[in-house]
């Protein structure tokens, strides 16, 4: 069991500000991206990481992101989502991350 306490990819928050309060520089912004939709979701859904992207939830994958960010990553997905930032409106399977804030 301690095995897989190992060697972890990513460690997440509580929220964005503590890692902005924790820094010495301004955090990455994908970080801050995806702290946000985590600490969002993990309240109404059981959330854990994915083989292909960087979340999934009830077996639908979700690719954080900007605006720029394509659904390459989610090609291979079944149920596959691009969650952006700084997009106002959602198209097909491209979501708007301000959106996920209604859930929390």
């Amino acid at each position: 069991m301690l095995k897989l306490l190992e060697k972890v990819e990513k460690i997440y928050l509580n929220n964005t500000n503590l890692a902005y309060a924790l820094s010495e520089q301004v955090p990455d912004i994908g970080s801050v991206r995806e702290t946000v939709f985590l600490s969002w979701m993990r309240v109404v859904c059981f959330v854990t990481s994915s083989a292909i992207s960087d979340f999934e939830i009830d077996g639908r994958t979700f690719e954080i992101g900007g605006k720029n960010k394509t659904r390459q990553q989610i090609k291979q997905a079944a149920d596959g989502y691009v969650v952006k930032d700084d997009i106002e409106y959602a198209f097909h399977n491209m979501i708007p991350l301000w959106m996920f804030g209604f859930i929390y």
